[in-house]
C-alpha cells in the first residue's frame, strides 16, 4: 500500500455522507441541538469564563508536572489496595486486560463508555480471546449491534435515526416491528442489558478524571451503567490515559461544572461516580495508558491538545463536522480536536484532517479548557506542507502563490489580468475536475479594482 492510498480521504468520505441530503440535514440539526443546549447551559453561569481560565491553568500545571502527578497517583492508589498497571500502547493495554480476565476465568465483560478502549480496539481483541464484551452505554450498544464505531465522543449513535434503531432492535431484541418510540426502545434496551449485567464476571470503565491526591478515579455518566457494572462484578477495571490527572480533590469541581454543560448543557452529569478502592473480596485495577501521548506532550505547539476533557463541544460547533459526519475523519476522535491529535500520531495517515476546517475559530471559542484548536489546525497545515506530505497538486500551487505574494508588483499585475480574464473566460476553464472549489459553487463576480487599490483611493478621500 503506498502512502497516498494509506492517508484518510476526508473529502471523499464527506462527499458520500453529503450525498444523502436528508440525513445530512438531520445530522446537522441534531448536532446543532446539542450546541444550543450548551449555550443555554452556560449563559446563566456568571463565572463561566473564570472556570475556563482555572481549568486551563490546572491542566497547564498537570502537563508540566505529569510525571510527578502520575507517580503520586500510583502511590496513593496502591495504598488503597488498587492494582496499578502501566501500558505503553494499545496492544499493551489489551494484553493487560486480557491477562486480568483470563486469570479470573471471565467469560463476559460489561463495559461503560470509554474512548480509550475504542482507540485501543479492545473489543475486537477480547472477542478473539473468546470473551464476550457488552457495551452498556445505550448509544454504544446500538453501534455495537450495528458493528460500527462511534461517530461522536459523547453521542456515539447520533448519526442513527430512531426508526433505524427500531428496525435494529426488532432484528436483535425482537421488539415490535415498526416501533420507533424512544421510551419503548430504551426500555427494551434496559431489559436486554439487565440480563447482561447479571451474567457478567467483570466490569470495565473509562476514566474522566484521576485525582493524584487520593488515587481515586471519577467516571461521569447519565445512565448509571458504570455503577451497575462495577457494583455487581467482583473484578473492576478502569482504563485511563495519562492526561486524565487532576492534582487535588478541590480541583474536581471546576471540571465537573464545565464537562456536562459543554457536552449536553446539563449542570452536571446524572451520575458522577468515585472509585477509590476494591470491594470486599473483589479486585480493582487501573491501567494507565500512554499510546503516543508522551510524544505529543513533547510537541510544544501542540501539547495543549492533551488538556481535552472529551466534552465534544468543538464537534458540535464545527460546520465541517456537522455536515460531513464523524466517520469521514477515519479516527476514534473525530472533529476539530481529533484533527489536531491524530497527525501527531501518524502524519501521513491523517495529513488531510487539519484541512477539514474552515478555521472559523468556533471550536476554540467553546472549548472549556481553552485549547487553541483553530491555531493548532493552522500550524499542522504548515507542518504537512513543510514535511512534503501534500500532494503535488496542492504543494505546487502553494509554492507558486508564495512567490507571487512575496512580490507586490507581480501580485498587482496578475490580479489585474485575472480580473479582466474572468469576465470573458469560458466557464469550463475554471469549473473542472482540477478545481475542487468550484464543484458546489460559482466564482464571485470580479470587482472593478483590487481591495488594495480601493483602500488606497479611500485613504486619499479621507
Amino acid at each position: 500500500m503506498n502512502n497516498h492510498q494509506r492517508s484518510i480521504d476526508h473529502a471523499g468520505k464527506a462527499a458520500k455522507f453529503i450525498a444523502d441530503l436528508e440525513r445530512t440535514d438531520w445530522h446537522n440539526e441534531a448536532i446543532s441541538f446539542l450546541r444550543t443546549k450548551r449555550d443555554a447551559g452556560t449563559a446563566d453561569l456568571e463565572e463561566w469564563e473564570e472556570l475556563r481560565n482555572l481549568a486551563s491553568q490546572v491542566k497547564d500545571n498537570v502537563l508540566s508536572n505529569l510525571d510527578s502527578y502520575l507517580l503520586q497517583f500510583e502511590e496513593k492508589a496502591t495504598a488503597n489496595g488498587v492494582k496499578v498497571h502501566w501500558a505503553k500502547d494499545g496492544d499493551d493495554h489489551n494484553r493487560i486486560v486480557g491477562e486480568i480476565l483470563t486469570r479470573h476465568k471471565v467469560a463476559s465483560l460489561v463495559k461503560s463508555k470509554s474512548m480509550l478502549t475504542e482507540e485501543c480496539h479492545l473489543n475486537q481483541y477480547l472477542e478473539t480471546q473468546g470473551i464476550e464484551v457488552i457495551d452498556t452505554d445505550l448509544g454504544e450498544r446500538i453501534i455495537q449491534m450495528r458493528n460500527e464505531a462511534p461517530s461522536h465522543i459523547v453521542a456515539p449513535a447520533i448519526h442513527i435515526r430512531k426508526e433505524e434503531v427500531g428496525a435494529l432492535f426488532h432484528e436483535k431484541l425482537h421488539t415490535e416491528a415498526g416501533a420507533s418510540d424512544p421510551k419503548y426502545l430504551t426500555e427494551a434496551a434496559r431489559q436486554h442489558l439487565r440480563t447482561k449485567f447479571l451474567a457478567a464476571d467483570a466490569a470495565l470503565t473509562g476514566v474522566n478524571f484521576a485525582i493524584a491526591e487520593t488515587g481515586g478515579v471519577v467516571v461521569c455518566t447519565n445512565e448509571g451503567n458504570a455503577d451497575m457494572g462495577v457494583h455487581m462484578c467482583p473484578v473492576q477495571i478502569h482504563s485511563m490515559g495519562i492526561e486524565k490527572i487532576v492534582p487535588q480533590s478541590r480541583h474536581l469541581g471546576i471540571f465537573t461544572r464545565l464537562l456536562a454543560r459543554s457536552a449536553t448543557g446539563q449542570p452536571i452529569t446524572i451520575y458522577t461516580s468515585h472509585y477509590q478502592k476494591p470491594k470486599t473480596d473483589g479486585e480493582m485495577h487501573i491501567i494507565i495508558v500512554d499510546n503516543g501521548r508522551s510524544i505529543h506532550l513533547g510537541k510544544e505547539k501542540f501539547r495543549n491538545a492533551l488538556k481535552c476533557i472529551r466534552c465534544g463541544a468543538c464537534m458540535n460547533s464545527c460546520p465541517v463536522y456537522r455536515r460531513s459526519g464523524g466517520y469521514s475523519y477515519g479516527s476514534t476522535v473525530p472533529g476539530p480536536i481529533g484533527s489536531i491529535l491524530t497527525p501527531g500520531f501518524d502524519l501521513e495517515k491523517f495529513k488531510n484532517l487539519p484541512f477539514a476546517s474552515s478555521l472559523c475559530g468556533a471550536c476554540s471559542d467553546v472549548c472549556p479548557v481553552k485549547i487553541d484548536i483553530h491555531e493548532q489546525l493552522y500550524a499542522w497545515r504548515q507542518i504537512v506542507y513543510q514535511e512534503g506530505a501534500l500532494p503535488k497538486s496542492k504543494s505546487m500551487p502553494l509554492t507558486i502563490a508564495g512567490k507571487v505574494l512575496a512580490r507586490p508588483k507581480l501580485y498587482d499585475a496578475l490580479g489585474k489580468i485575472m480580473r479582466s480574464a474572468l469576465k470573458w473566460m469560458p466557464k469550463f476553464l475554471t469549473h473542472n475536475r482540477f478545481n475542487a472549489w468550484t464543484t458546489g459553487r460559482d466564482l464571485p463576480t470580479p470587482p472593478k479594482q483590487s481591495f488594495k487599490a480601493w483602500y488606497a483611493d479611500n485613504r486619499k478621500k479621507n
